[in-house]
């Protein structure tokens, strides 16, 4: 049985339909309310999902406070150049390998919190997120898909000024500010699709659609990023992975945010992500 997981209020909770249900309180407390301990218990959310009709709900997931999903992950990591389309309009050579970057957990807020701006050169970057459910280590690519938890959507917001202040880049700092990682408002998991491999993705500024894609243009795959990423050190339930932005970001033409923008992010199937930029 497929399930949809939200961290409301704080605290970890399966939802079906508009209802949310509290994962500590229908699992009789065998399950931590806390979002990041109980992401490591997500091979049980499916049997839990498919019995949530006998059990009350504790309130409307629209009227609720949404967080990020996996709001403390022990690693998040980004990967650049991810699209084809994006590598050509950054003027990059595709990357033979994965262009892995560490984005800072502090970085991580809801998927409805303001972005907190710096500066006047900060950019926005709609990708699809994944979420480790089970320790990874030296995995297929094909055995890839049973280790995830599940996917949501996240932006990868850029401070491109500070990002390029140095040769080589620092991406890391330039994506890791406060709020530059807002993730949400769902984490699916990947039987919820009927190919998890191919989700529409998108992102508006103020109502101008921007970016406009399928995942499956990425040119290093879900399966295959997870693969990459276990062979070269232990992934852990909650261990988050932002797989790369398509074509439409604003550095190319300087489109870049304004206090007052709307950001609103769409991946097929998990939901909508809505930002305000302070």
């Amino acid at each position: 049985m497929p399930f949809s997981f939200a961290n409301v209020d704080g605290r970890a909770c399966l939802v079906e339909n508009d209802a949310y249900f509290d994962l500590e309180r229908i699992s009789e407390g065998s399950i931590s309310a806390d979002p990041m301990e109980a992401l490591g218990r997500n091979d049980e959310f499916h049997a839990i999902a498919a019995s949530l009709e006998s059990h009350e709900s504790d309130g409307v997931i629209s009227e609720a406070t949404v967080d990020a999903p996996a709001p403390r992950p022990r690693n998040s990591f980004g990967v650049g150049l991810n699209y084809k389309d994006h590598a050509e309009e950054s003027k990059m050579d595709l990357p033979s390998v994965p262009v892995v970057f560490t984005k800072y957990p502090s970085c991580i807020s809801g998927p409805f919190d303001d972005v907190l701006l710096r500066g006047d050169s900060n950019d926005y970057e709609a990708e699809l997120v994944v979420v480790i459910g089970r320790t990874t280590r030296d995995i297929t690519a094909d055995q890839a898909w049973s280790y995830v938890a599940g996917l949501t959507v996240g932006q990868d917001i850029s401070d491109r000024a500070l990002q390029l202040a140095a040769r080589p880049a620092h991406f890391g700092l330039g994506k890791s500010r406060d709020s530059y990682g807002p993730t949400g408002p769902m984490l699916l998991s990947p039987d919820s699709f009927a190919d998890p491999n191919d989700l529409h993705i998108t992102c508006d500024i103020n109502g101008d659609r921007r970016q406009d894609a399928q995942t499956s243009s990425l040119i290093f795959d879900v399966p295959f990023l997870v693969s990459y990423l276990s062979e070269i050190m232990t992934l852990e339930p909650g261990d988050t992975i932002f797989t790369g932005t398509p074509a439409g970001v604003g550095m190319p033409d300087k489109r870049f945010l304004k206090p007052g923008d709307v950001i609103r992010t769409t991946v097929e199937g998990i939901g909508v992500m809505e930002n305000t930029c302070r």
